[in-house]
């Protein structure tokens, strides 16, 4: 399946609109890692534990909307939008990534 964030897929005719589609994703950080995080994030440098689980969350995000458009009988999608959040959570946080984008059937 073809996943775009353009509005048209070179090379490709759009045949039928399907709809909206989404996929969200929702992963608890845990308190080491946002310990470990925090001191990284004074003392500079990357935090590969939540670059890791970014990536993670993006991935589950996409694969969602894609299995969605499948359902609604699209085999593409575009105009793809990623959001991402940090949703505070007692004493750690979540990561929230949403994919959406339009369900297509391109030839």
């Amino acid at each position: 399946m073809i996943i775009s964030t353009t509005n048209t897929i070179e090379g490709k005719r759009i045949t039928d609109y399907r709809g909206v589609v989404t996929g969200e994703a929702i992963l608890g950080a845990n308190i080491f890692r946002d310990f470990f995080a925090g001191i990284r994030d004074i003392v500079g440098g990357r935090s590969g534990a939540y670059e890791k689980s970014l990536r993670e969350a993006r991935g589950i995000a996409l694969s969602e909307m894609e299995d969605e458009a499948r359902r609604v009988g699209g085999n593409a999608v575009i105009g793809v939008d990623l959001d991402y959040e940090n949703i505070a959570a007692g004493s750690g946080s979540m990561l929230m990534v949403s994919a959406s984008g339009t369900a297509v059937v391109i030839e």
